[in-house]
């Protein structure tokens, strides 16, 4: 699966796609603007006050806007089609005036060598007909129109309450000593203390940079408990670190013209864009990329958790085992694409997850990443 960020200067025209809120409901998922590995919950089973449950339901009305059209996924999600400027994107404050792009932003310009296909099962092939599976059927959504996977009480439920359903958590400094001996003082924006746990790959503070793309190693972890997760993704981080004013963009491409922060899957499909609007500093270019793995542990039977991180291998497996990034590369200010230098890696407890990055002609800058969780030196 190739990911790419772009982000827009000022003065050049925009794009054609719509504000970012697209699920990839296959294997990998983005959710909450992340891209997400093995999101597989279970049926919640707890019991609900009839108050509580009037709430979330009258709070489903207001997000989940009147589709145009609906096409019920294999996997049991319900995609609404809603037109795109009814999209929930567009209830934010700050986008009270916003005017839909329309027009492609122009591509980076690739600086790196040519690359090499792996002919693994797992890489995402560019021509593939159904991407997600609700493709599966051969529906789509209607020109004009923005597929959003409709929101249940099942999913608001998985949040501590209904106040929290859908936001970010607040990012504490991380504390632990990573797997690389050490905690640089432009350290990446990682949360300790409540249970997420990363491998990751970041760039240093001093670079400037208008995107981010790398190719990454699709597999289907399992998740032991309801609330716990573990996703792959990419941070585009600008701002403060301590967590009172930091912007952080999480999957995605930035093109270095109008602000707005653009998505790209795979070569040619572009998904949609964050507008300048929402930033308080991404809206000038980014300070930090990180890519790789989190995973939520939440000792739920008083040991640490058994969900896995990529394939749920160690890194040390290698290709064909443990999950990989490969061919990183960030985008300059003169709108070029190179291969990410310098990167420094990170891993709370390499005895759980753990991150080992490399480099070559074929694949660029690259990492394997990942692992099992719970075992004799992970208690």
């Amino acid at each position: 699966m190739g990911i790419t960020v772009i982000k827009r200067k000022r003065g050049v025209s925009t794009l054609h796609l719509l504000l970012l809120l697209l699920h990839f409901l296959s294997s990998s998922a983005i959710f909450s603007g992340k891209l997400v590995v093995g999101l597989n919950y279970t049926k919640h089973t707890r019991r609900v006050g009839s108050l509580r449950l009037s709430r979330i339901q009258r709070h489903l009305e207001k997000i989940n806007k009147p589709p145009v059209f609906t096409i019920e996924s294999p996997d049991g999600d319900v995609i609404d089609c809603v037109h795109k400027r009814k999209q929930p994107a567009l209830d934010h404050p700050l986008l009270k005036n916003h005017k839909i792009q329309r027009h492609p932003p122009e591509r980076p310009k690739s600086k790196t060598l040519k690359r090499e296909e792996d002919g693994s099962n797992n890489t995402t092939r560019e021509g593939m007909v159904a991407w997600q599976t609700w493709h599966q059927k051969g529906e789509r959504c209607p020109k004009g129109t923005v597929p959003i996977r409709r929101s249940t009480v099942d999913d608001v439920l998985r949040a501590k309450s209904l106040y929290d359903f859908g936001k970010k958590q607040v990012k504490t400094p991380l504390i632990k000593n990573g797997g690389d001996g050490g905690r640089q003082i432009n350290a990446p924006d990682v949360v300790s203390g409540n249970g997420h746990e990363h491998a990751i790959a970041y760039t240093g503070a001093s670079q400037e940079v208008y995107g981010a793309k790398a190719t990454i190693n699709v597999w289907d972890p399992s998740i032991e408990e309801v609330n716990e997760f573990s996703l792959s993704q990419i941070w585009v981080l600008s701002g403060s670190f301590d967590g009172s004013d930091l912007n952080s963009i999480e999957a995605g491409w930035q093109d270095p013209k109008l602000g707005n922060w653009w998505m790209s899957f795979g070569e040619t499909t572009l998904v949609g864009y964050w507008p300048a609007e929402l930033f308080t500093h991404l809206d000038d270019g980014a300070t930090m990329v990180e890519w790789g793995g989190e995973v939520v542990n939440s000792r739920a039977n008083d040991r640490h958790t058994t969900t896995k991180m990529g394939s749920g291998q160690f890194a040390e497996q290698g290709f064909g085992k443990a999950s990989y990034f490969r061919n990183l590369e960030v985008v300059d200010s003169d709108n070029s694409l190179s291969s990410a230098q310098g990167i420094s890696t990170l891993a709370e407890n390499v005895d759980c997850y753990d991150i080992k990055s490399f480099s070559n002609s074929a694949w660029g800058t690259y990492f394997y990443y990942g692992g099992p969780g719970y075992n004799p030196k992970c208690p």
